[in-house]
């Protein structure tokens, strides 16, 4: 069986990561929330789920983040900034999201326990460079479904790995335990995102 166009595909490909943006276009706060609530089915670690979020609209503090994200134009001219932050404390979530997936009748209470016992004995004991670490990468998960569903919904986007994630975590005011990791700017191209070519499959992959 060969993969079909569908429509998964075809956002995979249509999307872009775009730099000029519309600044006087505006997505409703309801509307990312349905998009963020959605992204929310990406895996995790233990399905510990270390994602958390600060979705930036005002413009004055947008204003204010631009210097931070290394004066990138997007950071103004988007709808929003999605601030993808990683919590390095997940496991303490770990009853709440094993309690809720018992009630839920996703697994048993055998189960529920020896998860919970399991993921508290692992990750408590972790150094806080492996917990960081295992966050940024969950936190790449999530990022790259919010970037095909809002390609989906009709929003372009481009994520940014580069800003001063020090003086971004000192300006919001962020505990220790959670990590900024990448901003995602979401909004309505102002121009065409041009196409990048790709290295061939030769050179990255290989079967044995």
């Amino acid at each position: 069986m060969t993969m079909t166009q569908s429509t998964l595909n075809k956002v995979m490909h249509e999307r872009k990561s775009v730099r000029k943006y519309d600044p006087q276009f505006k997505i409703p706060k309801s509307q990312i929330e349905e998009l963020l609530l959605e992204a929310t089915s990406a895996p995790s670690s233990s399905n510990l789920q270390p994602w958390r979020f600060l979705v930036i609209q005002d413009e004055a503090i947008k204003k204010e983040l631009r210097p931070i994200a290394f004066n990138q134009e997007q950071v103004v001219t988007s709808s929003a900034i999605i601030a993808v932050l990683g919590d390095i404390e997940m496991y303490k979530n770990v009853e709440e999201v094993n309690n809720q997936n018992f009630e839920l009748g996703y697994m048993d209470e055998a189960t529920k326990n020896m998860m919970i016992e399991n993921s508290l004995k692992l990750y408590s004991n972790l150094p806080e460079e492996v917990l960081t670490n295992i966050a940024t990468f969950d936190a790449g998960l999530i990022s790259m479904q919010i970037m095909l569903l809002a390609k989906d919904m009709g929003y372009d986007t481009v994520p940014m790995g580069g800003f001063d994630k020090n003086a971004f975590a000192k300006r919001f005011e962020l505990p220790d335990h959670i990590k900024p990791i990448l901003l995602i700017a979401i909004g309505k191209a102002a121009v065409p995102a041009h196409n990048s070519s790709r290295l061939p499959l030769e050179k990255i992959a290989k079967f044995i």
